[in-house]
């Protein structure tokens, strides 16, 4: 419940500020009760325990990953901890971190977040629901045979679910990383339907007469049906969760600029799937209003029927059919019934967030077949589609369609902004195109010298076109504009290959698994294994199916000798990313020295296939077709790895031994020769014992 706050006065040279929500109270101490009990006002809080109960389903085990989560409380504070358990039955990429913020009433679900040392917030994949009395599941997009890095909130995600919070300067660019400052608002609150209060407390804090006071607030009652929908449209007009994209937010406003009573269509554009691509069906946790503009009690109503026709914000609850009565004459079997909405606006389960239930705001003349109940699969997260309409407003807006749309029409349609050169600068990444992406980049730099968005954009570009120097430049200037960026330092480690720089983004970001990974390969070159396997185990910690710190960490398990942990590490790298020959080669290896030779053969082939191009994998392939007596394909094996590289002394070693079991002295000696080249000593000295037994001085 809003707690009044009486002794209030703003200076009078402040403008129309948005202000601490409980200031309402004090004059509406009735609609402040009232809208205190409704899901908006309950959408984001502190964190607590608000009908959970930590004792049902917890421990909460998610099979397709494997993995185990769990809800504690401890000290008086909530907690989410995730873990797997290891070969050797101990835990392993256990990670455990506090809830700070709930997002979501629990009317329907509850997302934990952790909110870092940084001020991002970050979204536990182990979600509440209410379904069923009360079902622990993941969190949605986290239902898969892997987990995620760790989701950040994004501002449009803070948007829908709270007041306005405080964000740095810097931050309001497109694409910038959402930081939070200070105490985070609890709620949506008054001023995100009335406007800032600040003028209206004003005015009526200086006897002002009652008309005054209430123009200087917006009454959302008041506004002509369009102002009046787009005030509940910032909400709830989402076409779909999908990257579709829904929406894109208009250059230079900043993401918690919007204001009730202003066109939605001056902060947002929206966009829908173009007709025919089959999924004009689709129903969505977020699809109120846009469910309702489909209805035909909308279509008909010539702007009279509106959100605010049927529900009263500042209340929880309606009595629907009073209202459906309003426009319908009833007939005898339609009001015995006594449930308009059950039949014309049925619940149905949503197909982005699968253990929730809403209220279809299609009102239909009958609701569509089927078991509009049933369990459903989460379905799978696609790319960008492109394949799109713009949907609102509808005054054209060629400049962000063509941004939805993608490449070609975004190249063909250029615009002198800054952010239209950074979306076409990306827009060349995701195509593979580099050297267009470059000149984007530039450009939008050209315009805003410090963007750290284009900056990082042309320092990744460069990075990958393989121009280290241009790419140091650019992001050694990154870093002295944005110092607290840690991905502008990440990328300056990977550059440079600099420890120094990985360990400056870590310290800014002890959640970012790459820099964990990359710090560890550094490190194990400088030739310190166990500070490696420390990095490797962090960047685990925070993303368990990270592939590369998988391989990683494999690898040097391997060398090591700890065998059956490093078969558990590669057999999950392999699973998540089946096509690096190298890794799938030293699996292979792995596997036959714990005597798992079918398996290692299996390894070894997939390896081959991944890349035909590589010599170690060839190589190995050769060494078990040896064992398993089959020394022609051996040599074959041999001979290929030789061809990709010449100089390479294990495989001639091996060929040599093979050769000269089968009396081929000459054909052995040539590469036992070779191999006394290797700069490997062991090869060197097990080639020249072979020539030895063979009478070869």
């Amino acid at each position: 419940m809003l707690a009044p706050v009486l002794a209030f006065s703003l200076p009078a040279q402040v403008s129309n500020a948005y202000l601490d929500a409980r200031v309402c109270a004090a004059c509406h101490p009735k609609i402040a009760q009232s809208y205190a009990r409704t899901g908006m006002a309950r959408a984001f809080a502190r964190a607590g325990i608000a009908g959970e109960d930590l004792s049902r389903g917890n421990p909460f085990f998610h099979e397709a990953s494997g993995t185990w989560y769990a809800m504690l409380q401890r000290d008086g504070k909530l907690y989410q901890r995730r873990w797997r358990t290891g070969p050797d039955g101990r835990e392993t990429a256990v990670q455990e971190l506090s809830v700070d913020y709930v997002m979501g009433s629990g009317n329907h679900a509850r997302t934990y977040l952790h909110r870092t040392a940084r001020g991002t917030l970050v979204a536990l994949p182990l979600g509440w629901y209410s379904e069923n009395g009360g079902t622990w599941a993941m969190s949605p997009g986290q239902d898969r045979d892997y987990t995620l890095p760790p989701r950040i909130v994004a501002y449009e995600c803070m948007f829908c679910h709270n007041a306005y919070p405080r964000i740095p300067a810097g931050h309001d660019e497109v694409g910038s990383e959402p930081l939070y400052t200070g105490t985070l608002p609890e709620g949506i609150d008054c001023q995100r339907c009335h406007g800032p209060g600040g003028n209206h407390v004003r005015a009526a804090q200086s006897g002002a007469a009652a008309a005054a006071v209430r123009q200087a607030i917006v009454n959302p009652a008041r506004l002509v049906p369009e102002r009046q929908m787009d005030v509940c449209m910032q909400c709830h007009l989402q076409t779909t969760s999908q990257p579709l994209p829904n929406a894109i937010r208009k250059y230079g406003r900043s993401p918690f600029s919007y204001k009730p009573a202003e066109p939605l269509g001056s902060f947002e554009v929206f966009f829908d799937r173009a007709p025919g691509t089959g999924d004009e069906n689709n129903f969505e946790i977020a699809h109120s209003a846009y469910r309702l503009r489909k209805s035909q009690c909308f279509l008909r109503s010539n702007g009279k029927v509106t959100c605010i026709t049927c529900h009263n914000p500042h209340e929880e609850t309606a009595d629907f059919n009073k209202v459906c009565a309003g426009c319908h004459t009833m007939a005898a079997a339609h009001a015995a019934t006594n449930d308009c909405t059950g039949c014309h606006m049925p619940k149905r389960r949503t197909q982005d967030v699968v253990h929730v239930v809403m209220t279809d705001h299609l009102i239909a003349r009958r609701p569509p077949p089927g078991d509009l109940l049933a369990p459903l699969a989460e379905r799978p997260e696609v790319g960008k589609q492109g394949n799109v309409v713009q949907y609102y407003p509808p005054q054209p807006e060629p400049l962000y369609l063509a941004v939805a749309k993608g490449l070609p029409q975004l190249a063909a349609r250029p615009f002198d902004r800054p952010e239209y050169f950074i979306e076409l600068g990306q827009a060349w990444i995701a195509a593979g195109n580099r050297a267009k992406a470059i000149p984007a980049f530039e450009e939008a730099i050209r315009r805003e010298p410090d963007s750290q968005v284009a900056l990082l954009g042309l320092g990744d570009a460069l990075t990958q076109a393989g121009l280290q120097a241009r790419a140091v430049s650019v992001l050694s200037h990154g870093v002295k504009v944005a110092p607290n960026d840690p991905l502008l330092w990440y990328l300056l480690g990977v550059v440079q290959s600099s420890a120094a720089a990985f360990q400056k983004a870590i310290a800014l970001d002890p959640q970012m698994a790459d820099a964990h990974n990359q710090l560890g390969a550094a490190l194990e070159d400088q030739g310190d294994p166990d500070a490696a396997e420390r990095e490797f185990l962090k960047a685990l910690e925070a993303y368990p199916d990270l592939p590369d710190a998988l391989g990683n960490l494999a690898h040097l398990l391997a060398a090591r000798g700890d065998l059956p942990q490093a078969a558990f590490y590669f057999a999950r790298s392999v699973k998540l990313n089946p096509n690096v020959a190298e890794v799938r080669s030293n699996y292979a290896v792995t596997l036959a020295s714990l005597n798992r030779f079918d398996d290692a053969r299996r390894e070894i082939d997939a390896a081959v296939k991944a890349d035909p191009q590589s010599p170690d994998a060839h190589n190995f392939r050769g060494t078990l077709l040896a064992r398993q007596g089959d020394l022609d394909q051996a040599i074959r094996e041999y001979a290929e790895a030789i061809r990709l590289r010449p100089d390479f002394g294990l495989a001639h070693l091996n060929a040599g031994r093979i050769l000269a079991s089968k009396g081929d002295k000459a054909g052995a000696e040539q590469h036992l020769r070779r191999a006394l080249a290797d700069e490997d000593p062991n090869i060197r000295r097990q080639a020249a014992a072979e020539l030895q037994r063979l009478g070869v001085r």
